[in-house]
């Protein structure tokens, strides 16, 4: 997570997801997944210690079809495709952290195994 120091979002924050770590159950170990093999990704940037609730959603590994596409196929709705390409990375949208000044970042791997990660801002 990272302030942007300058342009238009100057103040503002971004949260860059670069991997995961997660409980290997055959071996016992700890071990890491990159940033290839995050399915989706969600941001609350105003989390209140109960409840996540994301205001930005990613699919980083959609294809044109996948992702936002693939909804608003389903849903039978225009969405910005300039957005839907925004959606689909592992750096967020810039944002302002709410009044808990803490964020939540959960994110689904290619196997559908969740993790959570809650950061304080500072």
């Amino acid at each position: 997570m990272r302030q942007i120091a300058k342009g238009d979002y100057k103040g503002k924050w971004e949260v860059e997801v670069k991997g995961f770590d997660y409980y290997n159950t055959r071996t016992g170990t700890i071990d890491s997944g990159d940033k290839s093999k995050i399915a989706m990704w969600l941001l609350d940037p105003d989390y209140d210690g109960r409840s996540l609730y994301p205001r930005q959603v990613f699919f980083p590994m959609a294809d044109a079809d996948g992702g936002w596409a693939r909804l608003a196929k389903n849903l039978k709705a225009e969405i910005n495709s300039d957005l839907i390409e925004a959606y689909r990375g592992s750096v967020s949208l810039p944002f302002e952290p709410g009044k808990y000044k803490t964020i939540a970042v959960k994110l689904i791997d290619d196997r559908g195994i969740e993790s959570l990660k809650i950061v304080e801002v500072k």
